[in-house]
């Protein structure tokens, strides 16, 4: 049984941790619960994208990549992103020669014949993305920090509210603003409790695991690896022949039995040391971090992750991006994250009005009894 004290040190940690991160919990589970359609709001945001014809069989990566260096002449081709359940078309990102260093064209494709249509009008969802992920600037362990953050505040309300089954119906309608306000935060919270705690796991581990693996190379590997590699050979001036993009995907698919690359990063195409990595899902699995890196001019496999054969960690890791995201049971699984997902920025707001309310009822109190006070004296 939990003592009276303890309850009241635990409700003192569950007001601050609240208040504290109140605002960017907020933003990161509102932004969270929106983005859940990201490629929905992307086609929504370029309607001529949403009209361009869906190929069963679509072009190939080669076809892809030639009418790319057609229409862009001379600019480095990095990404391309491949037609999925949504997306009709292929994307690609293109950085132009003679631009930033941090500057790309999102350019869109026919999945037909792959010709380009043109750049990509609105990154709407993508900047939904990156609020969500990075809060746009900054490093990811900050929403990793929330992650934590929440799961803190699903342990001690957990704690503190005690009567779960009872709160499940409980609503004042006819009582006051924090009466009323404190009903809905309890019930919000424990429907919600399941969702949370799965949203709050998997948001700290994608935000905090790099970070400590980043720490545990760092801490582990000797000094003489980490020393500075002497610099490469300039690179020769004609261009390298390629191997083609498709042989390619059909190596990685022999590495990685199953792989539905969803992106193909091109790196120093062209050149002696080129490579292309395959990143996506693996068929009739949840796992989302499948990759294959390949030598482009050599065809041969450099680095292979599935995540099946990896150890349990790794299999873990690559499920936590579909179970935050739920990007893995079609529409209505979208909707009903949208909806569990809107809970917690209902959490954050509804909990940091009860604050406020108490904070001015207990000044009011201490008003009071102060005016009491003085009248007292003055009657004495």
């Amino acid at each position: 049984m939990t003592s009276q004290r303890t309850l009241n040190r635990l409700f003192t940690l569950h007001s601050w941790a609240g208040i504290v991160t109140g605002l960017l919990m907020f933003i990161v589970c509102f932004s969270g619960a929106v983005v859940v359609f990201k490629h929905e709001i992307d086609l929504w945001a370029n309607p001529s994208l949403a009209q361009l014809p869906r190929s069963q069989k679509p072009a190939s990566l080669d076809t892809v990549l030639a009418q790319l260096h057609t229409r862009y002449p001379g600019a480095m081709v990095e990404t391309i992103a491949l037609p999925d359940a949504v997306n009709p078309s292929y994307f690609a990102f293109v950085r132009e020669r003679g631009a930033p260093a941090n500057t790309r064209t999102k350019v869109a494709l026919r999945s037909d014949t792959g010709t380009v249509v043109g750049p990509v009008d609105s990154q709407l969802g993508q900047y939904l993305r990156m609020l969500h992920v990075f809060l746009f600037f900054g490093p990811r362990w900050i929403v990793g920090f929330l992650g934590v953050a929440m799961l803190v505040l699903i342990a001690t309300g957990i704690v503190i509210h005690r009567k779960i089954l009872a709160e499940l119906f409980t609503q004042r309608w006819g009582r006051s603003f924090r009466v009323v306000m404190s009903d809905l935060h309890k019930s919000a919270g424990i429907w919600g409790l399941g969702f949370h705690i799965l949203i709050a796991t998997t948001g700290a581990w994608m935000g905090l695991a790099p970070l400590f693996e980043q720490g545990y190379k760092y801490v582990t590997t000797s000094t003489d690896a980490t020393a500075s590699k002497p610099a490469s050979k300039a690179e020769a001036s004609e261009p390298v022949p390629m191997q083609s993009l498709d042989a390619l995907y059909a190596t990685a698919q022999q590495a990685v039995p199953g792989l539905e690359a969803r992106y193909v990063s091109l790196r120093r195409w062209g050149s002696s040391t080129a490579e292309v990595g395959f990143t996506g899902n693996l068929r009739d699995h949840l796992a989302s971090t499948a990759r294959v890196d390949i030598h482009a001019v050599t065809g041969v496999s450099k680095k292979v992750h599935d995540p099946r054969t990896a150890g349990f960690w790794s299999l873990v890791n690559g499920l936590m991006e579909p179970l935050h995201f739920g990007d893995f049971g079609g529409l209505a699984l979208k909707w009903l994250y949208f909806f569990l997902g809107m809970t917690p920025a209902f959490l954050s707001i509804s909990g940091t009005l009860i604050w406020l309310d108490a904070r001015q009822q207990r000044r009011r109190e201490a008003e009071a009894a102060q005016a009491t006070a003085g009248g007292i004296a003055a009657a004495g």
